[in-house]
């Protein structure tokens, strides 16, 4: 357990958000299983037991609480810097189940994901279950569910689409396992959550939950430095980011807009979608809290990093929407300023992007796809003032993720992607770590060569800079993403690194 049960204990006293998703605690008087930010009663200490994830509280027999929603909950940030060979693949099976392409596929197979491992399904059963306590498809299954149970709660779509969504093939299996953990139909849930919230409401509208603290304002002017019109539009005042999107998974494709709110009085984000979208929210919702870093832990990050970098807990690593996305805004960034870069990035948005119809009128483009770019010649990008390194490079960035060769996404595997990323023309170290920063959601990702850093830092010009950056470094591990951005913060410019750096996005 990430805490022992006294402190468990005392968390759920204080209601302290700082431990939402990392413990749930599973009442005996009730059979419930609740958060510890849950407003009701705090039971008696011997009625309580402490459980590390959802899918052992519900494996001993507890329910979800209705009242404070387990599947709201941030997810438990698993370690990336695991030295045992064992606990390293029980937490790559853990990532690759929490992915909504395993919940979502009607057909999950531990044997296939042994295979993609390398292992046997045998050996990743058993070294699972020493892990989590429970066997990879209770796991599975667990996540199956709370993302229904949300659907069901906040949506009003036809229980069938989301059974069908969850990966159930059959409505009657969906309801079986759904009566067989929580004791009551999703009909009757449904009619639960009508009673507080109407069906029109409830249409639209989810809240995103997240750990304080998380520093909005920071977050949202790194978005809005880099804004592009047509595809972005950040207001710092309201505290609202919104934005086009296309989503391509599974053989689907789906395009319209999102609508963040940052709540200011409670740690949750408001989450609004446009019809095309909305059906898509089994893939979006995790993409949005991995776009936004909102699963990062502050009290496990500044155990690392608070000494040297006090007060600035709340800082996250912002990430993107679309892999694919930032990649290329990464290459036009290359060796010029965010103003630069941000110039070039537009022109290839109003040039190729696609239009699309939002309730906003500032809001009308999408980026453009791996395949547009892959298609647009070379003479083409030099008029929109790409210069001919970097066209080669955005034209066999898009080549490799059109064809299937190169994917950049939150769950992929980092080091395999970073080497594919550096044998492409005119991706280096830099920009690898970058991407893999953002896009990949390596919380440990260090681009040693950056004159910025080495300035926050205090390291002199030259040629061993990066070598002593990554001196310096190795003892923020494996957080070391969040101390480039919080080093990044202390210059002149918060949370964008100055004019000097060697390169800038």
């Amino acid at each position: 357990m990430p805490l022992d049960e006294h402190a468990c204990y005392l968390a759920l006293k204080a209601h302290d958000a700082r431990f939402d998703g990392l413990f749930f605690t599973g009442v005996h008087s009730t059979g419930i299983y609740c958060r510890p930010i849950c407003r009701v009663k705090t039971p008696k200490r011997e009625n309580c037991r402490f459980f590390d994830h959802a899918a052992q509280a519900e494996h001993a027999g507890f329910r979800p609480c209705m009242r404070c929603r387990p599947e709201l909950a941030p997810q438990a940030a698993l370690p990336w810097s695991i030295q045992d060979a064992s606990r390293t693949l029980a937490l790559q099976a853990a990532r690759w189940l929490d992915s909504p392409q395993a919940w979502g596929d009607e057909n999950p197979s531990i044997a296939r994901l042994a295979r993609h491992l390398g292992v046997s399904d045998r050996h990743l059963r058993r070294i699972f279950e020493a892990r989590f306590g429970v066997a990879p498809l209770q796991y599975l299954q667990t996540r199956r569910l709370l993302g229904a149970k949300q659907l069901l709660t906040d949506t009003d779509w036809p229980i069938t689409r989301i059974a069908a969504l969850s990966g159930y093939g059959s409505l009657r299996r969906f309801h079986a396992a759904f009566v067989a953990h929580y004791r009551l139909q999703p009909s009757q849930l449904r009619r639960l959550a009508e009673q507080g919230s109407p069906a029109a409401g409830r249409a639209s509208l989810l809240r995103l939950a997240y750990r304080p603290p998380l520093d909005g304002e920071a977050l949202l002017g790194f978005f809005a430095r880099r804004q592009l019109n047509g595809l972005e539009m950040v207001d710092l005042a309201a505290r609202t980011f919104r934005r086009t999107l296309r989503m391509v998974q599974g053989g689907s494709t789906w395009q319209g807009w999102v609508d963040l709110h940052f709540d200011a009085d409670s740690p949750h984000l408001k989450l609004r979608v446009g019809e095309g979208l909305r059906e898509a929210l089994p893939w979006l919702i995790p993409r949005i809290r991995a776009w936004l870093d909102l699963d990062a832990d502050p009290l496990a990050i500044d155990a690392v990093l608070g000494a040297d970098f006090p007060g600035q807990s709340g800082l996250r690593v912002p990430g993107t929407l679309d892999g694919f996305e930032l990649a290329v805004r990464a290459i036009l960034g290359q060796q010029v300023s965010v103003v630069v870069a941000q110039r070039l990035t537009q022109r290839l948005v109003d040039a190729l992007g696609e239009p699309v119809a939002t309730p906003w009128p500032q809001l009308n483009r999408l980026f453009p796809t791996p395949e547009c770019l892959a298609a647009t010649p070379a003479h083409r990008l030099g008029e929109l003032g790409v210069i001919q390194q970097r066209q080669t490079a955005l034209r066999a960035l898009a080549q490799a993720v059109a064809a299937g060769s190169l994917s950049l996404h939150a769950t992929g595997d980092v080091q395999p992607t970073i080497e594919r990323l550096l044998a492409l023309p005119g991706i280096g170290d830099w920009t690898a770590q970058y991407i893999a920063m953002r896009a990949l959601r390596w919380p440990d990702a260090f681009p040693a060569g950056d004159a910025a850093l080495h300035k926050a830092l205090g390291i002199p010009k030259g040629r061993q800079a990066a070598a002593q950056a990554q001196a310096a470094a190795h003892q923020w591990r494996p957080w070391r993403s969040y101390a480039v951005l919080r080093a990044w913060s202390r210059s002149a410019h918060p949370i964008s690194p100055p004019q000097a750096r060697t390169h800038e996005n």
